[in-house]
């Protein structure tokens, strides 16, 4: 999870917009040029170069001239995550594609990474359809699939996790923490796009909007291991667990996903493991980061091989670079557990900071041409 979310607001009024959520893609006949929205955020300023767009692929270039660390969104009205690029550093630059729909929309930028961000509207018309491309349809279809797998397999575990603290059964819980977020971690922007569920099931006490009562795992999680003590209020807060995420099982496979969403999202996973797990925040009182890092590379993973047909066509060498960095990492990560089929990793206050660093390399190793796979795909 990131270090603090985007709370949801009131939808503005505006025309119904949503991205094409299979390979049908709209391009219009200008020059790449034309298909860039140059983004300049600064820690008091987002200002863009376009405020109108023809439907298509898009593509953000992102300087950050700003002190902060930063981030850039495209949203929906309703403030659900179109696409979106974290941990843009001060002085450097990103590029990030999407595709949209005909409608309107937001581009924020969120210097700090806190808040809701600072907004321009975006406004995109209609554009000229393109033959559609069956092996992107699939791979959108299979990665719905997935999700939707993921989400049914944790509501189980969660349960069994949630039965625990209930019975007050502080060893069971604990070692039933972990397993209970393996499908949460493997696909995290899927669930994150829709902007309310997650900052109510996975947020950090750091994380909290002004106002925002602490639920969800980490907060457990601190009864659990720093506490070490279960009372009525965790057992009230294991009962709205399952419900929040019984709430994203139902919703999961509405989702809106594109081809350009499932790389960015593969990208957004490694973010994830850049800035939460290697750095051991994410799961900062039980040490399970291991388990959550792998459950990150495998979603992204997961994302990578579905697309990876088509992305192999228009960039081999992206592919291969990509084969490459996902074996190292995974061949890393499985230093750290003794059975390849377990996710029962070392506890990670065990790692020592030379090793978080080799892990934190393989990670940037990764996420560089990872970031390249959106626009490998709709070359």
């Amino acid at each position: 999870m990131r270090a603090a979310r985007l709370s949801v607001l009131t939808a503005v009024a505006a025309v119904t917009a949503v991205t094409a959520v299979t390979g049908c893609t709209s391009k219009s006949d200008a020059k790449d040029g034309d298909r860039v929205i140059n983004v300049t955020a600064t820690d008091s300023k987002c200002e863009t170069s376009k405020k109108e767009i023809s439907a298509g692929h898009v593509e953000l270039a992102i300087a950050n001239k700003g002190s902060k660390v930063t981030e850039v969104y495209v949203l929906f009205p309703d403030d659900r995550v179109v696409t979106e690029r974290e941990n843009i550093g001060p002085g450097t630059k990103q590029r990030v594609t999407a595709e949209v729909k005909a409608g309107t929309y937001q581009i924020a930028c969120k210097p700090g990474m806190k808040g809701t961000g600072i907004r321009q509207d975006l406004t995109v018309t209609g554009g000229t359809a393109v033959k559609r491309n069956p092996k992107l349809d699939k791979a959108v279809a299979d990665y719905r699939e997935y999700v939707q797998e993921q989400a049914d397999a944790t509501v189980p575990l969660v349960e069994t996790f949630v039965k625990a603290v209930k019975a007050g059964d502080l060893a069971a819980a604990q070692k039933a923490f972990a397993p209970s977020r393996l499908g949460w971690e493997r696909t995290e922007p899927v669930a994150e796009s829709f902007g309310d569920i997650d900052p109510k099931v996975d947020v950090r006490e750091d994380g909290l909007e002004d106002g925002q009562k602490w639920t969800g795992w980490h907060r457990l999680e601190k009864a659990l291991w720093q506490d070490k003590k279960i009372g009525d209020e965790e057992k009230t807060l294991a009962d709205q667990l399952v419900t929040d995420l019984e709430d994203w099982q139902k919703r999961v496979g509405k989702a809106e996903i594109t081809p350009t969403s499932m790389a960015n999202g593969a990208k957004e996973l490694l973010d994830e493991v850049a800035t939460g797990k290697v750095t051991g925040e994410e799961d900062r009182y039980s040490h399970t980061d291991l388990s959550d890092f792998k459950g990150n590379v495998e979603g992204a993973q997961k994302a990578y091989d579905l697309l990876k047909p088509v992305a192999q066509t228009n960039d081999k060498a992206l592919t291969t670079e990509l084969d490459k960095q996902f074996a190292a990492l995974n061949a890393l990560l499985d230093q750290y557990r003794s059975d390849k089929t377990s996710y029962d990793f070392v506890s990670y206050d065990k790692v020592t900071e030379d090793q978080r660093k080799e892990l934190s390399d393989a990670v940037n190793a990764l996420a560089e041409p990872l970031s390249k796979l959106a626009a490998a795909v709709v070359k």
